[in-house]
């Protein structure tokens, strides 16, 4: 259910630029693979991030650039995203995601404690960002310089 929330949330078309943070299993990967031309996605866990490759590319998706880093920096050499999805919970929407989205760009994330968390969509429009709340959930924590660190949880 929340893959697909998530997935319609970004309202992609088809020829968009898509920002992943949080590769896992690369479930989520191959459904914006299908959906997008180019789907970026950062991984902070080497071990996940080298099995999704190895799925993904058994699958013949190779519309997927992987890395393996902190996602709450983004993915600069590559900005700006049409769209960027987080599947991780952040205490706040961090600040380089904001930057790296294009105009008209659509934002998914988790925002709140460890242990609840807001879905929202955030639309960055020319006068700024425009945010919608789509449901109460729970994910893991993203860890990072604008998200948590490891020992506060």
């Amino acid at each position: 259910y929340m893959v697909a929330l998530m997935t319609e949330a970004l309202e992609l078309k088809g020829d968009e630029k898509v920002l992943e943070i949080g590769t896992g299993s690369g479930y989520q990967t191959a459904i914006l693979a299908e959906l997008a031309e180019k789907v970026y996605s950062i991984e902070r866990l080497r071990s996940l991030s080298q099995k999704a490759r190895k799925i993904l590319d058994k699958l013949h998706y190779f519309n997927v650039v992987l890395k393996v880093g902190d996602g709450t920096l983004g993915w600069p050499e590559y900005a700006p995203f049409d769209a960027i999805i987080v599947t991780a919970g952040s205490p706040k929407v961090p600040e380089p995601l904001i930057e790296q989205l294009a105009e008209g760009g659509r934002l998914v994330i988790p925002v709140g404690d460890p242990y609840t968390q807001e879905l929202v969509k955030l639309v960055k429009t020319p006068e700024g960002i425009e945010k919608k709340s789509l449901t109460i959930c729970r994910f893991v924590n993203l860890i990072g310089k604008y998200g948590w660190k490891e020992s506060e949880y």
